[in-house]
């Protein structure tokens, strides 16, 4: 008798894993995509065990949960991807990529590179897309307009770009690879490639 249990867990639309360095443009891609295709895309609330900042709210902004909970769940293979930055934990549940696929909404991961390689060995069969810079000049000049790093972070981002695109030249390990040199160029690409899970959202919807 066929499983079908893993198959149900994530029924609904596609996820998006969104993955690139920080400069890269994926944020700039984001806000068109959301702007073009209002109510088609969710993004999922993740879990943290950092205390929330004056202003954020449970449950909307992050689950806010303690070390101890985390790391169980995480044991129990509840969560799709987890990271430590500044000793605090994030991660991303099945759960709540779920929520965002119950309601027929395409849900978008950004997710760095370790975080693609972790969903791999998972079922949740996302399109996976690499949002990448033309090259590591075109970079710099572009972390260094923003004027909001230090030398040293932006050296960090940096070193941590060169190791993100070596990656994503991995034969199989993203379904598209947008080189951001034309930002509509590659709006189209982006577009292109999740234009069919698009639509079938758009179907759900009006039947």
């Amino acid at each position: 008798m066929r499983d079908h249990t893993k198959e149900k867990a994530m029924a609904g639309p596609r996820p998006v894993v969104m993955s690139g360095p920080s400069g890269a443009g994926k944020s700039t891609l984001l806000k068109k995509l959301l702007k073009e295709f209002d109510g088609v895309f969710g993004f999922s609330v993740s879990h943290t065990t950092r205390s929330p900042r004056p202003g954020e709210e449970n449950g909307k902004d992050y689950h806010y949960v303690t070390r101890e909970v985390m790391q169980a769940a995480i044991a129990k293979g509840e969560f799709i991807e987890n990271a430590e930055f500044s000793g605090n934990m994030y991660g991303t549940s099945k759960a709540a990529v779920q929520a965002v696929q119950a309601k027929n909404l395409i849900c978008i991961l950004d997710i760095d590179m370790q975080g693609v390689k972790n969903i791999k060995r998972t079922d949740l069969n996302p399109i996976y897309v690499s949002i990448q810079p033309p090259s590591m000049e075109t970079l710099e000049k572009r972390l260094r307009d923003r004027k909001t790093e230090s030398e040293e972070s932006l050296q960090k981002r940096l070193r941590a770009a060169k190791v993100d695109m070596e990656i994503s030249k991995e034969p199989g390990l993203f379904d598209v690879l947008i080189i951001n040199d034309d930002l509509d160029l590659a709006y189209g690409k982006l577009k292109d490639a999740l234009l069919e899970e698009i639509q079938k959202v758009r179907d759900t919807n009006k039947s």
